[in-house]
């Protein structure tokens, strides 16, 4: 028993199987075995004389005239032993009239005789219809899945260049956290700078505040000695008044007194003229009534004269008071507006540190609002990792990632402007710098400029000082208006006058 030679190129002298088996006589078990020549070409059993093989293996082809013809379609195929031919083989079918035995000679044979058959079997009109119709069906079937196939690979490309994407996005993203992080840091290290700053700023600030009203205090003080100084001018220059008017009421009694005196020595001159009773001779120990009138006249001339004097001095200390009350109430306008610049000074230093104090709350709340939005961008990056790592897509997940970029998105954003003002930075500390250094020399101007005024106080003070004489002489005038009675010069004329007066009266009696 023999394969046929694939190799054969005529499709139609392709057989499953041939050989030699032993038959017996359907219907008569006690028929005899014979030897014939099988042949299984698709769905039948062909059996020859033992002599056709020979012809069928030197020919390479089959007799279409057989002894007979077997139908396998459907056919029953059972091993079975039978006394002398213990690799027996029976088929039946229901429409065959008896069973067909067939005997090998070797068990190995009778597997693949067996096997062949039921084979064979299965090729019935039956099942080449079920199985065209199985053929149009997986065909279509094939067709689907060849559409699916390339639906899928179609699918599976655009999935791989999203995955592709997707890891170049995760590269940038973790390339952009590394950038987060660093910014972190620089942000955390600005911080602690700023804050920094901020603290010495702030103490800067309450120093300038403390030395302002220290400054404050100190301009107060000058200004209360600045009014009492005003004050005791102001007294000064009543008395100084006072004692002028004064003066002029002397000299102008002292004028009567003259005028009155010329008048009688005129009327003395005529008595004496007309009378026609020669005097007697003098008397060397009283005087000549007219000589004696002549010095009281000479006396009051000379008190005038001094009177005078003590006038000029007593104006020109009164106009130097003047001068002095004016000089101090510049120099008081000058520490009023001091005290003003101060007062705003402090003011603007107490603004400061107020706004200090608010630009460092702000810096907190801002610091605080930066690290949450790193601890939501960090978020957002562990979910978009988390998503771009996962294989299951969804709609949830894709908005949520969606919602992820947008978030990054707008935190990036917001890094960009802070960079922005970040870069212009450096000129906003530097005009803070000018803006801290011009109240610096604001302050500085202002001590230099109370310093240059106490130091012209104090020359006007010296310039204004008199001698020790000047002092004696303004206080004996004060004395002697007070009380004129009291002055040497004017009792020996007051004497003469009273004498003088006397005689005149004793004359008139005569």
């Amino acid at each position: 028993m023999e394969q046929p030679d694939s190799s054969i190129p005529d499709i139609r002298n392709k057989v499953q199987l041939h050989g030699v088996l032993w038959k017996r006589a359907s219907g008569r078990p006690s028929a005899k075995w014979a030897r014939r020549f099988f042949i299984i070409k698709d769905s039948f059993l062909l059996y020859y004389a033992e002599s056709e093989k020979r012809n069928f293996e030197a020919n390479r082809y089959f007799n279409i005239h057989p002894k007979g013809v077997i139908p396998l379609g459907g056919c029953v195929v059972e091993p079975k032993e039978d006394q002398g031919m213990p690799f027996t083989m029976v088929l039946n079918h229901e429409e065959f009239n008896g069973d067909i035995v067939l005997a090998a000679d070797s068990e190995s044979e009778q597997i693949q005789w067996l096997e062949m058959l039921e084979e064979s079997g299965k090729v019935t009109w039956k099942n080449a219809q079920l199985g065209e119709a199985m053929i149009e069906s997986l065909e279509a079937q094939g067709l689907q899945l060849a559409k699916e196939k390339q639906e899928y690979l179609d699918k599976l490309m655009v999935e791989t260049e999203e995955l592709s994407l997707q890891r170049e996005q995760k590269a940038e993203l973790e390339r952009l956290n590394q950038v987060l992080e660093k910014e972190k840091q620089r942000f955390e290290e600005v911080l602690v700078e700023l804050r920094a700053e901020q603290e010495q700023i702030k103490r800067k600030s309450i120093l300038k505040y403390f030395d302002a009203a220290v400054m404050l205090q100190y301009v107060f003080r000058d200004l209360d000695g600045t009014a009492r100084s005003l004050k005791g001018v102001e007294s000064e220059k009543e008395e100084l008044n006072h004692l002028t008017v004064r003066l002029q009421r002397s000299l102008e009694e002292l004028s009567k007194e003259k005028q009155r005196t010329l008048d009688m020595l005129q009327k003395k001159e005529v008595g004496r003229i007309n009378s026609k009773d020669q005097a007697s001779a003098p008397d060397p120990k009283h005087p000549k009534p007219q000589e004696q009138l002549q010095g009281n006249l000479r006396n009051i001339e000379e008190h005038m004269s001094c009177l005078l004097c003590e006038k000029k001095q007593a104006e020109e200390r009164l106009r130097q008071n003047e001068q002095r009350a004016h000089v101090l109430q510049e120099e008081r306008e000058f520490y009023s507006s001091q005290a003003q610049a101060l007062q705003q000074s402090l003011s603007q230093l107490t603004a400061d540190k107020q706004q200090a104090e608010a630009e460092l709350k702000a810096e907190m709340e801002s610091r605080a609002e930066l690290e949450r939005r790193l601890q939501m961008a960090e978020e957002a990056l562990k979910n978009l990792e988390q998503g771009l790592n996962c294989l299951e897509r969804s709609r949830e997940r894709d908005e949520r990632m969606i919602g992820d970029v947008s978030h990054l998105r707008k935190f990036f954003e917001e890094c960009i402007c802070a960079a922005e003002i970040e870069a212009k930075l450096p000129a906003i500390m530097k005009n803070s710098v000018y803006l801290h250094k011009a109240a610096a020399r604001r302050i500085k101007s202002c001590r230099i400029q109370r310093h240059a005024s106490r130091q012209q106080w104090r020359k006007h003070s010296q310039s204004f000082a008199g001698p020790h004489g000047e002092t004696s002489s303004l206080e004996d005038l004060k004395e002697a208006t007070q009380h004129p009675t009291s002055d040497s010069c004017f009792r020996q004329q007051s004497k003469g006058y009273k004498s003088l007066s006397q005689q005149n009266t004793v004359q008139s009696d005569d």
